[in-house]
């Protein structure tokens, strides 16, 4: 246990913070989810809008520091170029 009163005040951050921080990543592992299934159902008007939602939840991830820099661009091109791609 954390002697110091800031310790102890990160202690009581970091317990609040996590979930926050899981239910924020699982909201945009499931908008990627989604928007593979729309890929898959060859729906490109549903894909098209799914994916705008996609880039926009990964953006405020890297904002937050819960994703890096270079995931959130890669995961970002790959659904995009899925995205064009379609028939």
């Amino acid at each position: 246990m954390a002697n110091i009163k800031s310790a102890k005040k990160d202690i009581k951050q970091t317990i609040k913070k996590t979930p926050k921080n899981h239910e924020y990543k699982a909201k945009v592992k499931n908008s990627i989810k989604k928007c593979e299934k729309a890929i898959d159902a060859g729906n490109k008007e549903n894909a098209n809008t799914v994916l705008k939602s996609v880039c926009k939840n990964i953006d405020k991830a890297v904002a937050k520091n819960l994703v890096s820099k270079n995931t959130a661009s890669r995961q970002k091109s790959r659904l995009s170029q899925k995205v064009k791609n379609m028939k």
